[in-house]
């Protein structure tokens, strides 16, 4: 079994010491911090990200294995920068201004930095301002928003619009989610997608992004 194999199976099974032995065995053997990225730790959160869509295992499998991989991540990271390794996307994500709920925006920020994107999570009840601020001074890709109160959806359409009339130096995508949030709530306020569970953020993030 390759340290590749070994890395994403560890990942999946969420052994998190294991994770980061392996991850240090393999950069002391000189094996390439993208290659390790890649076919290690993304491998595994792939396999993980599809049993979770296919109800296979549920959140509490997800964040356990989610551990597993940042505990690989904070290894491989120094390389990644020292190799210059580009990532798929920068993205601002949060639970919406007035929302305390975070279960599954933590979730989709898991599986979006196991898929290759750069997360800068706000956090939660985020203030529309500081959407915008992230959104600026990240130089993000794409901001994602959830929302489990109805009350503070439209809070959404304000950071979408608030983004227009930023002048960013590039154009942002947004994706928004989150029990009462739909698509065709994400059509009427301007979002750029919608997705329904966190495996469905990862595929549409992907989508958003692709060049």
């Amino acid at each position: 079994m390759s340290l590749f194999t070994e890395i994403a199976e560890s990942v999946v099974n969420g052994e998190d010491t294991l994770t980061r032995e392996l991850m240090e065995k393999a950069l002391a053997e000189g094996l390439p911090s993208a290659e390790l990225l890649e076919n290690g730790l993304v491998a595994g959160m792939s396999v993980v990200g599809q049993r979770f869509k296919n109800n296979e295992i549920f959140i509490p499998e997800v964040l356990v294995s989610a551990r597993a991989m940042k505990a690989g991540m904070e290894i491989l990271r120094p390389h990644l920068v020292q190799d210059d390794l580009q990532s798929r996307g920068k993205v601002v994500m949060g639970t919406i201004q007035g929302d305390l709920h975070d279960i599954g925006k933590n979730i989709v920020a898991m599986l979006l930095e196991g898929a290759g994107f750069e997360v800068i999570d706000l956090g939660a009840d985020v203030k529309i301002e500081r959407f915008v601020e992230a959104a600026k001074t990240e130089e993000a890709d794409l901001v994602g928003m959830s929302a489990l109160l109805t009350t503070t959806m439209i809070n959404m359409k304000t950071v979408i619009e608030d983004l227009k009339k930023a002048g960013l130096s590039k154009p942002v995508k947004t994706m928004i989610g989150g029990a009462p949030v739909t698509r065709d709530y994400a059509d009427r306020i301007g979002a750029d997608g919608y997705a329904s569970d966190a495996s469905q953020a990862v595929d549409l993030a992907l989508q958003l992004l692709k060049n």
